[in-house]
């Protein structure tokens, strides 16, 4: 479906800007320039019944928590449209997280059907910041809402559980240097775990890890600005960066991520092809068959993240380019998920 047009929203996104230019706006608003079918198909579905989300629902049984992060983005779903009982649904996921959670403060994993597994301490810590990041995020939307008093008594329930998370993250620190370096977009995913659970916690020694993260992680772009992954560039991975980065600035001031966040929207938009394909020419990871997924099959563009993306950052920096290529490929998707289940 079309979006009300991309190009309409950033026209009443810029209105909105020049009636009230005092106050940057928050995520929550942001969000809800979006219409609900959109956000909705964008930002992913509710759980299962087990609570299961993303490839542990897929693969029906439970693999670890990050794929669980797909939960905290349907519950923002739920807040921003006004729909609790979505919201309330979603968070059935969150709960199906940490009914797994460790005594050390990680979460339980089992081997993944490409026999890969999260039980290594590195890959613990990967997984773990991975579903803390998207629940950091969903609870200060909640908290930017006028709907905090619905989530107050969970929220307040979970924050013990979430310092031993984000304590057991705290305690890898090291690996996720030595070992997502030559990833950069988990990087920025480790950046916002740390940024976004410290604004919630008002822990300021994980909003100052945060930072240190998006320091390193500027220093992985190319000469062009591009973000590297596995030595080159990638189509996928470097909306990713994109993407992860502009929301933990939405919520944290990083002045010098957003003077680098253009180079790469630049590069990404020479990749949208006229009907909305992605160009995979030259990925080191994506696209090409070079990556298996958990499922062991090739890793292909995520068309998902790079619509939010180019969305975000459309709306918040009334980028019309972005936002008319964020229509064209979420056209695109549209088409193939449709072909797909034909």
């Amino acid at each position: 479906m079309k979006l009300r047009s991309l190009a309409v929203l950033l026209l009443l996104s810029c209105a909105t800007a020049a009636a009230a230019p005092a106050r940057p706006r928050t995520e929550y608003e942001i969000l809800r320039a979006i219409p609900a079918e959109r956000l909705r198909a964008l930002m992913g579905d509710v759980p299962d019944a087990q609570g299961f989300i993303g490839t542990n629902h897929r693969a029906g049984r439970w693999l670890e928590a990050g794929t669980q992060r797909g939960s905290s983005r349907a519950v923002i779903v739920g807040v921003v449209t006004d729909d609790f009982a979505y919201a309330d649904n979603a968070w059935r996921g969150i709960d199906a997280t940490f009914a797994r959670q460790r005594a050390d403060g990680g979460f339980e994993a089992s081997d993944r059907p490409n026999g890969t597994s999260a039980k290594p301490f590195p890959a613990a810590i990967q997984t773990a910041f991975f579903f803390m990041q998207e629940l950091g995020r969903a609870i200060l939307v909640i908290r930017e809402s006028p709907h905090e008093a619905h989530f107050h008594a969970r929220i307040a329930e979970l924050e013990p559980k979430m310092r031993r998370a984000m304590a057991f993250i705290t305690s890898g620190h090291d690996t996720i240097i030595a070992g997502s370096s030559k990833a950069v977009n988990r990087i920025f995913i480790a950046a916002k775990a740390f940024g976004l659970c410290g604004l919630v916690l008002h822990d300021e020694a994980l909003v100052a890890t945060s930072r240190r993260l998006v320091t390193h992680a500027l220093t992985l772009r190319d000469q062009d600005g591009v973000f590297i992954e596995h030595g080159g560039r990638d189509s996928s991975y470097n909306v990713v960066s994109i993407l992860f980065g502009q929301v933990l600035a939405l919520h944290l001031s990083l002045p010098e991520l957003e003077t680098a966040l253009p180079a790469a929207v630049a590069w990404e938009l020479t990749r949208i092809g006229p009907r909305g394909e992605v160009d995979v020419t030259g990925n080191t990871r994506t696209g090409v068959g070079l990556e298996p997924s958990y499922f062991g099959d090739p890793k292909t563009v995520n068309y998902g993240e790079v619509v939010q993306a180019l969305t975000l950052y459309g709306l918040i920096h009334h980028d019309d380019a972005c936002l008319a290529a964020a229509e064209k490929v979420f056209a695109y998707r549209a088409a193939m998920d449709k072909k797909a289940a034909q």
